[in-house]
């Protein structure tokens, strides 16, 4: 893959630290997750960061560690969400410090997978509610994410809802798209940039973190470290079942 082409805009968020002196213990959740416990900093210096590794890897937990502390809502949407439906994150965002740049973002949002249909339901009680504004409905593109499929609802706010410049936070946002809808997205997501934007992503999909103006780190058995885009074992596997996929089939099923 050719080098990332240079990013000429500053990032809002610069640095990310763990202030370990004060993290109670290293034997507690979350502080006990590999990637947490050896984590000292980590500097954003592309427009897309994605956190790639296992389920229980901790990519999750720091995404939504770094949005909390940049003064999003925990469990997803703008800084004006305030809704909480279960406190389930962790106490990370408290013990990391968050560089940011003098230059501020316009707009911003978290995007969780698994919490987007809470989001939409609180869309609609804030819209019942009378106001002088307009319907917060009518930023995701008009009509009620609850009648659209998963998938439809995710893209209304990528095209919609999303404006840039702007700091955005997704954790596994291709978990309703299709392959094709991913492709759209990594275009979608190459104009935000254009425009100015930052993105954080946590990741297992192949297909987005191929972005060239992006940094990868992978959160494994110790700190997070940068890995190349070839050398993620999502590309390998997929790779190789893909060119390879009577022999891996027959390993799969048959041994």
């Amino acid at each position: 893959m050719a080098p990332a082409p240079a990013f000429r805009s500053s990032n809002f968020l610069v640095r990310a630290t763990l202030l370990r002196d004060r993290v109670p213990s290293f034997r507690e959740y979350p502080f006990d997750i590999p990637a947490i416990r050896d984590f000292e900093a980590l500097d954003f210096e592309q427009p897309v960061t994605f956190f790639v590794g296992e389920n229980g890897s901790g990519k999750s937990t720091l995404v939504e560690a770094i949005a909390a502390g940049m003064g999003l809502n925990p469990e997803g949407g703008s800084r004006h969400f305030n809704f909480s439906t279960r406190a389930s994150h962790s106490p990370l965002k408290d013990y990391l410090r968050l560089a940011r740049a003098l230059r501020r973002a316009r707009d911003s949002y978290f995007l969780r997978a698994e919490s987007y249909f809470n989001v939409a339901t609180q869309i609609e009680k804030l819209d019942e509610e009378p106001a002088l504004t307009p319907p917060i409905i009518n930023a995701y593109g008009g009509r009620s994410l609850h009648e659209q499929s998963h998938g439809e609802s995710f893209f209304a706010l990528f095209l919609n809802r999303l404006r840039g410049p702007g700091f955005y936070v997704f954790d596994e946002p291709e978990a309703a798209l299709s392959p094709s809808r991913q492709l759209a997205f990594l275009s979608r997501l190459h104009e935000l940039v254009q425009g100015g934007s930052q993105f954080i992503i946590a990741t297992h999909s192949p297909i987005l973190m191929a972005y060239p103006q992006a940094a990868i780190y992978l959160l494994d058995d110790g700190a997070p470290s940068l890995v190349p885009y070839r050398e993620t074992e999502h590309y390998r596997v997929t790779r190789q079942f893909l060119t390879r996929t009577g022999q891996m089939l027959d390993i799969l099923l048959n041994e």
